[in-house]
C-alpha cells in the first residue's frame, strides 16, 4: 500500500527558446509507466472542489497546464496538500491514494496523464469503503 509521501511533485524537462518553452514526456523516459489516457479538467466553478475518490490501480501525472489548484491526498493516516502552479512540475500519485481537487484559479486547466484506461471497476468512489480497503477490510461493499 502507498502513503501519501510517495506521492512526489517531479520537475518536467523544458527546453528554453526565445520564442516560448516546450516539456516533452515519454513513456517510461520521463514518465514511469505508459500514458493510456490522457484528459484535463477546465472551466472548473470558482468554488466547486473535484477528485473524491481514489483508484485501485491506476497511476497519474498532475500538471497545472494553466493557473493553480491545491490536491489533498490522503492514505488513510496521512493527509498531504500540494499546490500546483507550474506547468514544468507534475504530481505523480501512486495507486491506493485518495485525492480532492479544491481551490482552482481562474483559467485553470488540470492536464491528467494516466497509466490505464477509464474502468469504472478501478474506481473507490466512497470513502468509507476506502478505508475499509487500506485497512484490508474484506467486507467492503
Amino acid at each position: 500500500m502507498h502513503s501519501v509521501f510517495d506521492c512526489s511533485i517531479v520537475d518536467l524537462p523544458v527546453v528554453h527558446r526565445e520564442n516560448g518553452n516546450i516539456s516533452v514526456l515519454e513513456n517510461n523516459q520521463n514518465i514511469p509507466f505508459d500514458i493510456k489516457r490522457i484528459y484535463y479538467l477546465y472551466d472548473v466553478p470558482y468554488g466547486s472542489e473535484r477528485g473524491g475518490h481514489a483508484h485501485y490501480e491506476l497511476e497519474q501525472y498532475i500538471i497545472a497546464a494553466c493557473g493553480s489548484f491545491t490536491f489533498i491526498l490522503n492514505d488513510g493516516n496521512n493527509i498531504r496538500e500540494v499546490f500546483l502552479n507550474s506547468p514544468q512540475k507534475a504530481l505523480h500519485i501512486k495507486p491506493g491514494i485518495w485525492r480532492e481537487i479544491k481551490d482552482f484559479s481562474g483559467g485553470s486547466i488540470c492536464l491528467v496523464l494516466a497509466s490505464h484506461q477509464y474502468s469504472e471497476s478501478d474506481y473507490m468512489r466512497n470513502y468509507e469503503d476506502y478505508l475499509k480497503y487500506v485497512n484490508n477490510d474484506s467486507s467492503i461493499s
